[in-house]
């Protein structure tokens, strides 16, 4: 791929961001958490134990560790955009074959695919959205990774409107919903190509630039971890936790939608505050509100609780991601952006492993799904008290204007 199509020069295009966004979408809206509304009749049809369907997606999150370990190597030999572009086309096809089997060991090889192939689009496409703001103020940046990662948003959504109609079809529906999601995914990647045009790869790290200290960023890195323990419980169990209290089909259907029209949202809602908040200061705030979130639905059963449950929850969780990436590009220089984010993504990778096991196996322990919750929640407790350690640097990229 040449960059003689490059239309950006870093001052920040809406509109690259806006089709950028289509990589999250896929990676995370359609083949992460879209899995949360097909678990319930995969796992009565399948007859999983709430272990055995976490396992499933510590497997894809484990993908994922190897994608964003993958990526930094691959896009310096092939190209960032050849790559994210690859990535969104190879998790599209992943998504089409998971309706091809009900064999337990194969669907862990195709999880496990595409969370590679999902790493590949989001850590990269985050890193080729940065490139394309470098010039840009620290709220715009904020805004346009706001805008990149709130594609996972869109995703839950139009997963949330196809799904459960799809599900109403047939005995067998989960099948057609895996191919549903195949083809908003294929879609996408067309979006995805159109951007990759108007961009260009992020520029590598000089061959003789000063090493970038992982220290650096360390507290901020342990606090992203916390957070992939945490989060990710929530979004693979909810849904079949509100199934198992009565909830009916449109009934699912709205609180996904509140979910992703949510995460849509939060990245216009919390781009200024996240660009005025130095460090790891913005991470702790919106991990607090997640933590708020992910517990509620262990107080009440009461429907309306879950709705605002879901809408903390869908406003803070990508936003989590943005602030990361804000902090990263705050403390390190510009060319080494890339690989602090898949340092920080292999952190997230290994949280995202952990979690889904970790709250099954307590689900099933005490055969509540409530208290695998609020274990989650405790872990993003202790993500905040990690994210406030992370300092702002007294000079540097942190001195940027923080105004839009």
């Amino acid at each position: 791929m040449t960059t003689t199509t490059r239309r950006d020069d870093g001052n920040g295009s809406i509109a690259v961001a806006v089709g950028m966004s289509a990589g999250p979408l896929i990676a995370l809206g359609l083949a992460r958490f879209a899995y949360a509304l097909l678990l319930p009749p995969m796992r009565d049809q399948l007859a999983w134990s709430y272990s055995a369907a976490g396992t499933l997606n510590t497997t894809n999150a484990a993908g994922y560790l190897i994608g964003a370990l993958a990526a930094p190597t691959l896009a310096t030999r092939l190209g960032a955009r050849r790559c994210f572009l690859l990535g969104c086309a190879a998790t599209a096809l992943m998504l089409l074959a998971t309706a091809s089997t009900s064999s337990f060991a194969l669907l862990l090889v195709i999880r496990l695919l595409a969370g590679l192939f999902g790493a590949l689009s989001f850590v990269l496409g985050a890193g080729i959205v940065a490139e394309a703001s470098h010039r840009a103020s620290k709220g715009r940046a904020a805004l346009m990774l706001g805008i990149y990662f709130g594609g996972a948003g869109l995703g839950i959504v139009l997963a949330g409107l196809l799904v459960p109609a799809i599900l109403a079809v047939t005995d067998d529906s989960w099948r057609l919903g895996w191919v549903a999601l195949a083809a908003v995914a294929a879609a996408a990647t067309v979006v995805a190509a159109w951007a990759c045009r108007r961009t260009s790869d992020p520029a590598p790290p000089a061959a003789d630039a000063e090493r970038w200290d992982r220290r650096s960023i360390a507290p901020v890195v342990a606090g992203y971890t916390c957070f992939g323990i945490g989060y990710i419980a929530y979004l693979t169990f909810v849904i079949a936790l509100l199934t198992e209290r009565g909830f009916s089909t449109p009934q699912v259907a709205t609180f996904w939608a509140v979910v992703g029209v949510a995460a849509s949202a939060s990245g216009l809602v919390w781009g200024r505050v996240l660009g005025r908040l130095p460090g790891g200061r913005g991470m702790a705030l919106v991990m607090g509100v997640l933590a708020l979130g992910t517990a509620m639905p262990a107080w009440s059963t009461e429907p309306a609780l879950a709705y605002v449950s879901g809408a903390l929850v869908g406003g803070t969780f990508l936003t989590v991601v943005t602030a990361m990436t804000v902090a990263v590009r705050e403390a390190l220089p510009q060319p080494h952006w890339t690989a602090g984010m898949a340092f920080a993504t292999v952190g997230f990778g290994l949280g995202q492993t952990v979690g889904p096991v970790l709250t099954g196996w307590v689900s099933d322990r005490l055969d509540s799904l409530t208290s695998g919750l609020l274990v989650s929640a405790a872990v993003l407790v202790l993500g905040i008290v990690l994210a406030l350690a992370q300092p702002r640097p007294a000079t540097g990229p942190g001195a940027e204007r923080s105004t839009l």
